[in-house]
């Protein structure tokens, strides 16, 4: 298990063709872009491991050089084929409703989130 997302990471299982991942309406421009960009995408097909769909995961996606969410809650949507994820497992956004991400330029200043 990964302890960091309590989710196993081990690799047997059935490949998963797609896997449908969301991520909250109010994450920012910016955590969308570092989402979609091919390292993010590269890091979910070699982190995710076994998936099932309604488990969210936290996942870090840094603060950027004007601050941004630290941890994204991603939403397993949907998963077709098998239910592993490797590199030849397709990646694909949605959006789900608001959840009162904490982002912006409070995520490096003294007011910023403390937890």
């Amino acid at each position: 298990m990964n302890a960091q997302n309590q989710q196993p990471t081990d690799d047997t299982g059935d490949t998963a063709e797609r896997v449908v991942v969301s991520y909250p309406e109010d994450l920012s421009t910016w955590g969308r872009d570092i989402l979609d960009g091919s390292p993010f995408r590269a890091y979910l097909t070699k982190t995710l491991g076994r998936v099932e769909a309604g488990v969210v995961r936290e996942e870090f996606t840094g603060v950027g050089c004007c601050g941004d969410t630290l941890d994204v809650p991603l939403k397993i949507e949907s998963v077709e084929g098998g239910d592993r994820v490797d590199e030849s497992t397709e990646i694909e956004y949605t959006v789900r409703e608001a959840c009162g991400i904490e982002g912006g330029w409070r995520v490096q200043s003294a007011g910023g989130p403390t937890e």
